[in-house]
């Protein structure tokens, strides 16, 4: 077969290309997306928040009073209620660490599977079948809000550290699910350009769950004795029962993908279909097939999007459950703390909107990603170098501004960036499956041994995570820079074909199309 008669044969059918150019917004495309965001974003924002407030209300504990091997505090009273927790359940120091980070091990194991793997292998494995790609997103992230609800509850009941062990593997298994297949589904409904500021409002719900699950557990806590139970164990308890009640309304709220969404008439399934093949594959109907699980573990961009984020996630989660210990290091007093953790939070929440806003306006990501970095390394410098209470409070604003806010960009890149369905929903679950690594290394180094002078040593480590970020970001940059120009080259010259290898031409013979491989593609960074 001739090169000429192989790219007749082979037509860019599904690649992100240059087509949105050619698209005209009409009044019925916003009314249209208007519609889509008030069907999705509410509820996914809402199943986010109650996600990451039922993996951190376990942790605003500080160590510095000897129980068993470890170190405690009672510094306020829901750090008074995870105390009595740890007394109860026989917790070490270094035991309440080794729970948050059973969270994660779980997290990052099941990430894949959640979202990806097919049914015949994956049951080899479980018999549970984690798979977004298989099952209908209606049923499918219900399902993971509900069982991990039950496993919220469970950790209210649990009689010693085994079983406490046992319900936070539990819960990181079934809280992995969410957050990338929301991310696939949002790739599923909207544009390219449309979908940064969408994951961006989804991932504010990290920072509104830190801005409340404090006040939230401070008010439950109070139930100490009701029912003949302690506070802490309502607090675990009722968090629960109110995931399980949303998860109930949510099979109903919930979309199944766009090309068959009830909630849509025909008329706008048609109108969504065409935007979305103006300028991306998200209107088409992909089968799943194992070349295109191997794209995305093969392409260095996909690895790249990891890496950024476990230089993101050791902050991420490290300042998230060690907030309210870090402010009250800093010598506030307990009720003062409790309180003090809200405004990082909803300086954070404000920051993520508009920074998206403009980020996405202009249509750059890397920049605002390095941006956010610098800030919170500023942050930790202001922790690490200062020794007065304000301004180390300040600091605690910033790094809580420039974490947030970096999270929230660049988990949203690989959804606007990777094409072929299956490859994206692959990139997806990988970026989180290996940032979260980071995540483990978090809770760990933030430990009972490395909490003097004010977490000072942890802090370091934190900038250094940063630092690493800013690098990989940076080079994610100049690679898709370099990679657009090239291949805008290659189209003008009119040598299409010769821009594949060897094996992508057998590839396309054989009928699999190249994706964000394929020359009219083109990258946002």
């Amino acid at each position: 077969m001739t090169p000429n008669a192989l790219a007749r044969k082979h037509p860019n059918q599904n690649s992100e290309s240059l087509r949105n150019d050619k698209y005209v917004e009409t009044p019925e495309d916003s009314k249209l997306t208007r519609k889509l965001d008030l069907r999705l974003i509410p509820i996914f924002t809402t199943l986010y928040l109650l996600s990451f407030l039922d993996r951190t209300n376990i942790g605003n504990a500080k160590w510095d009073r000897r129980i068993g091997n470890g170190w405690l505090a009672a510094s306020s009273l829901r750090e008074y209620l995870i105390v009595e927790c740890a007394q109860e359940l026989e917790i070490s120091g270094s035991e309440y660490n080794t729970a948050l980070a059973l969270y994660f091990v779980a997290y990052v194991l099941f990430e894949i599977p959640a979202n990806v793997t097919p049914q015949p292998l994956y049951t080899r494995i479980s018999h549970l079948s984690l798979s977004l790609k298989r099952f209908n997103p209606q049923i499918w992230l219900p399902t993971l809000t509900l069982v991990w609800g039950i496993a919220s509850i469970a950790q209210g009941l649990v009689k010693n550290k085994a079983g406490l062990f046992g319900v936070r593997f539990l819960l990181g298994m079934t809280e992995a699910g969410l957050f990338p297949g929301v991310i696939y589904v949002f790739s599923v409904y909207y544009r390219r350009n449309e979908r940064s500021w969408r994951v961006a409002i989804f991932f504010g719900g990290a920072a509104l769950a830190g801005a409340f699950g404090g006040i939230l557990a401070y008010a439950i806590g109070k139930m100490e004795g009701v029912g003949g139970r302690r506070g802490w164990e309502w607090i675990f308890i009722l968090e629960g029962v109110i995931t399980v009640t949303v998860s109930l309304f949510a099979y109903f709220i919930v979309p199944t993908w766009s090309h068959s969404a009830k909630f849509l008439t025909e008329a706008e399934r048609e109108k969504l279909s065409v935007r979305l093949n103006s300028d991306s594959d998200a209107g088409q109907k992909e089968k799943f097939q194992w070349f295109y699980v191997l794209q995305a573990f093969k392409d260095p961009v996909v690895l790249g999007y990891a890496l950024l984020f476990h230089g993101f996630a050791f902050v991420l989660y490290s300042l998230s459950l060690f907030l309210p210990t870090i402010i009250i290091d800093l010598g506030f007093a307990s009720w003062q703390a409790q309180l003090l953790t809200v405004p990082p939070y909803a300086l954070a929440t404000l920051a993520i909107g508009s920074t998206v806003w403009v980020s996405s306006n202009l249509n750059l990501r890397a920049p605002f990603i390095v941006g956010a970095a610098i800030i919170a390394i500023i942050g930790y410098i202001v922790l690490i170098a200062t020794h007065h209470p304000g301004t180390q409070y300040f600091g605690v604003h910033l790094a809580a501004v420039g974490v947030y806010t970096g999270n929230a960009l660049l988990l949203s890149w690989p959804g606007e960036n990777v094409s072929g369905q299956t490859k994206r929903a692959v990139a997806i679950a990988m970026q989180i499956t290996i940032g979260d690594i980071g995540a483990v290394a978090g809770v760990l180094i933030y430990r009972p041994s490395l909490s003097a002078n004010d977490f000072r040593t942890p802090h370091a480590i934190a900038v250094g995570y940063l630092a690493f970020a800013i690098i990989i970001a940076t080079a994610l940059a100049i690679y898709m820079k370099n990679e657009n120009k090239r291949r805008d080259q290659v189209v003008n010259e009119g040598k299409e074909v010769e821009f594949y290898t060897r094996e992508q031409v057998k590839a396309k013979e054989q009928g699999y199309e190249m994706g964000d491989r394929d020359v009219h593609y083109r990258y946002v960074y």
